[in-house]
């Protein structure tokens, strides 16, 4: 076969990697629009799974990964003057540049032609160019919207404000802060994924932005404002940016997944907030999923409907669940009148992929402080 890929993210270059490694491709070309050593954003998160997902596939990049990880067990919730730590979770933090050279490297070993720098003009030639075309060019795809008519896609986007800065202050586990200012409620996702580094996420409803005056600050005069409102938690770290910018969550779906010898991979294809940190996993894992189809024989058009059958109920119960996140988050001036137990009990369960029992699993003093603390407040 003869693949050409658009888009060098995480979903791309492992697809290529793959396709080329097992000799299913002869040839194998990925366009990226930027730079080797651009990108955007800071950390990337993996759960345990996903790391198996990957030894499996291909045991050398899973290595050169899991040799430049943090990882962590706890979930620390702060809210008001309290700290709970939730354990026994199973959590991994890598640089997403740092991921993505370590794929790019292992593509060039094995033979995919990476051109750089290069934006694709003409995607009917490049369609008809090869036997598959992967568009893996993120959430703002140009070849999902040149055929929009047989992707049917739609569009979603959140209502809470976000921005994605990282800082010199260590996150030593998924940090989830709650602080109050401007008459509303702004949340930090912060979790250490370098020797020196942790990414700081911050967001908040619209109309807490709005009264902070954020919607008029330029870069460095919101980094000092949100430096202030984190000032306890930072320990005079400021927040660094890497053209971070505020944006609203866009949730993607798509009624079809691939037309022709087209086919949508990662975030062109489909989203999931990321208070569930699952983007990079699901990226990934479609890569694997696609791959299989083709490593097992089939034709482009048997392999593109398998993947679809197979991925569409395990992407669509992430995006539920993520939705249930996203909702919650976008709530937090109702949770934080909580107590911090039931606050943090809440804030664990919010997507109602984990229960009470299996966090009773997972740390069973803190459900056991939990249901204590409950028992009270029926008592009282």
């Amino acid at each position: 076969m003869r693949i050409n890929v658009i888009g060098g993210g995480p979903a791309g270059l492992y697809f290529a990697l793959l396709m080329r490694r097992s000799g299913v491709a002869r040839e194998a070309v990925v366009y990226e629009r930027n730079p080797p050593g651009a990108t955007f954003g800071w950390g990337v998160v993996f759960s345990g799974r996903t790391l198996r997902n990957l030894r499996e596939a291909d045991e050398v990049s899973h290595r050169r990964i899991t040799e430049s990880f943090e990882t962590w067990d706890n979930v620390d919730v702060l809210l008001r003057d309290s700290k709970i730590s939730i354990r026994g979770n199973d959590f991994s933090g890598i640089a997403r540049l740092k991921l993505l050279n370590i794929l790019q490297e292992r593509c060039a070993e094995v033979g995919v032609d990476l051109r750089f720098n290069t934006k694709v003009e003409g995607i009917d030639a490049l369609a008809r160019d090869c036997d598959l075309l992967v568009a893996a060019d993120g959430v703002n795809s140009v070849v999902r919207e040149r055929y929009a008519e047989d992707f049917r896609p739609v569009l979603t986007a959140g209502r809470n404000k976000y921005i994605w800065y990282g800082t010199r202050r260590l996150f030593h586990g998924l940090t989830l802060t709650f602080r109050e200012a401007a008459g509303g409620v702004f949340a930090a996702h912060s979790y250490k994924f370098s020797e020196g580094l942790s990414t700081f996420i911050v967001e908040c409803d619209e109309q807490t932005w709005r009264r902070a005056g954020l919607d008029r600050m330029s870069d460095a005069e919101a980094r000092a404002y949100l430096g202030r409102v984190f000032a306890q938690d930072l320990a005079g770290e400021e927040l660094l940016s890497n053209n971070s910018r505020w944006i609203n969550f866009l949730l993607v779906k798509n009624e079809r997944w691939s037309r022709g010898n087209v086919v949508l991979l990662g975030d062109a294809l489909h989203t999931a907030h990321f208070s569930i940190g699952s983007g990079t996993k699901l990226a990934i894992e479609d890569s694997i999923a696609l791959f299989r189809h083709f490593a097992a024989g089939e034709e482009v058009p048997a392999a593109l409907a398998a993947f679809e059958r197979e991925r569409r109920p395990v992407v669509e119960e992430y995006q539920r669940a993520a939705h249930e996140s996203r909702v919650w988050f976008e709530r937090a001036a109702e949770h934080v009148l909580m107590e911090p137990l039931p606050f943090a009990y809440s804030l664990m369960t919010r997507s109602t992929r984990v229960d009470l029992e299996s966090l009773r699993r997972r740390d069973p003093a803190f459900i056991a402080a939990y249901e204590e603390a409950a028992s009270r407040a029926a008592r009282d």
